[in-house]
């Protein structure tokens, strides 16, 4: 039986609420969008997944506010049920020098971090981003409302040039670090 995969490409699309981050001419939705889509073919064509995404058209908006965007994105995953939740994003900082990969969880010492550590190294290899670490953080409500282990994954920093040059030239790295990722949390390579 297939490993079921929740993507969830985090923001709705740019020009709609809740779009995320813009910074050095690059928009988190459509790079979260992107990623997302990315993975998602890279994992069903692999038999071993089934991968589905929050935002199947670089149109698609959840919710209508962001209280019932996040709702809905859970709910997909929940409803499904996946086995797993992953939530694309990009991060921004005022301070252009702060730069890297973070993945957030709900609490330490769960499924949830061994994944985490697996698609933060699968990243930092494919790309050449930085390792921030795993990070705890239960008030994150994807990850406190998702009933399956979730990851919410900070690709890199917008506003960092180094980082944002890695958007520009690799999207498909992204989403090849978290495949490669998920391949060695379960023990496929």
């Amino acid at each position: 039986m297939a490993i079921k995969i929740f993507i969830d490409q985090g923001h709705n699309p740019s020009g709609s609420f809740n779009s995320g981050a813009e910074a050095n001419g690059l928009y988190e939705s459509e790079i979260n969008y992107q990623v997302g889509i990315y993975l998602q073919n890279l994992l069903n064509s692999d038999p071993r997944f089934d991968a589905r995404v929050s935002r199947p058209e670089p149109d698609t908006a959840l919710g209508t506010n962001n209280t019932t965007s996040l709702a809905a994105r859970v709910a997909l995953a929940n409803n499904w049920p996946a086995d797993y939740f992953i939530s694309i994003h990009c991060n921004s900082n005022p301070n252009p020098a702060i730069n890297g990969t973070e993945v957030y969880i709900y609490q330490y010492n769960t499924q949830a971090q061994w994944l985490a550590e697996q698609i933060m190294t699968g990243i930092t290899q494919t790309v050449g981003t930085r390792n921030n670490g795993i990070r705890e953080n239960p008030s994150l409500y994807v990850l406190r409302n998702a009933n399956m282990p979730a990851n919410l994954i900070e690709l890199g920093y917008l506003t960092n040039p180094t980082d944002a040059n890695k958007f520009r030239e690799d999207l498909y790295g992204f989403a090849y670090g978290i495949y490669l990722g998920l391949l060695r949390y379960f023990g496929f390579v």
